[in-house]
């Protein structure tokens, strides 16, 4: 397989010029997201697709997937062009901030936004865009999500540990709580490093779990990942 792409078990994502390559986040994410009962779901910052792909294999919602960033936008049609969804999964050329559906409303919002608030920047624009939050805050994408979920909606997105912790202290302002925490580590004896967080805007006690990727050896994945993305892993 080309490094130009990658090869899962129902559908091939083209990644070469997107700004970023198809990533361990992405895959979590796509494979974690709750769509059971969804019948109308948002992709916030697509990039390649692979998001909107995976939760079209999973079910049978139509899918929105908005990406700003051109060259990933034209990736991510493609990508969704060569798919058996095409007619399910709908790719836009926008800003979370310009995108004005008609009359319509989502039961699902995901996302693996920017992040990395005031860490050094890519020298590269469109990688340091998709990475770092000037495009697209924590405040836009709770105030998207307020005016894009149905009210007993579900937003879940994919962030670094202090950046989650964040979004889980801002959420609140703008009438959503946390309602999930998976806890993600690379390693058994690792720090959690990844956070996947559900909100609703009911007040709850949010639901904690953990996730381990690998034993300790580099390809040496625990059951509960390998169970987890078996549907789309080949080595699985």
């Amino acid at each position: 397989m080309s490094s130009d792409c990658f090869q899962f078990k129902q559908f091939t994502v083209r990644h070469d010029k997107a700004s970023f390559k198809v990533g361990t986040d992405g895959v979590l994410l796509g494979a974690w997201a709750d769509v059971a009962g969804k019948e109308r779901i948002l992709d916030i910052g697509t990039g390649t697709g692979l998001i909107a792909l995976m939760l079209s294999q999973r079910c049978d919602a139509d899918i929105t997937a908005i990406e700003p960033d051109h060259d990933s936008f034209e990736q991510a049609a493609e990508n969704v062009k060569q798919s058996k969804w095409i007619d399910r999964i709908k790719v836009e050329n926008c800003r979370l901030q310009d995108f004005v559906p008609d009359d319509i409303r989502f039961d699902l919002i995901v996302s693996n936004p920017p992040y990395f608030i005031d860490s050094l920047k890519n020298p590269d624009p469109s990688k340091s865009a998709a990475r770092h939050n000037d495009g697209l805050d924590h405040v836009d994408l709770l105030k998207g999500a307020s005016r894009l979920l149905v009210e007993d909606g579900l937003l879940q997105v994919i962030m670094p540990w202090e950046e989650g912790y964040i979004f889980i202290a801002e959420a609140p302002e703008y009438g959503f709580y946390c309602s999930s925490i998976l806890k993600i580590k690379p390693t058994i004896t690792s720090q959690v490093r990844r956070l996947i967080l559900g909100f609703t805007r009911k007040k709850s006690k949010p639901a904690e779990r953990f996730l381990t990727i690998e034993k300790g050896k580099r390809h040496d994945y625990t059951e509960e990942y390998i169970k987890l993305t078996r549907d789309f892993y080949l080595r699985f």
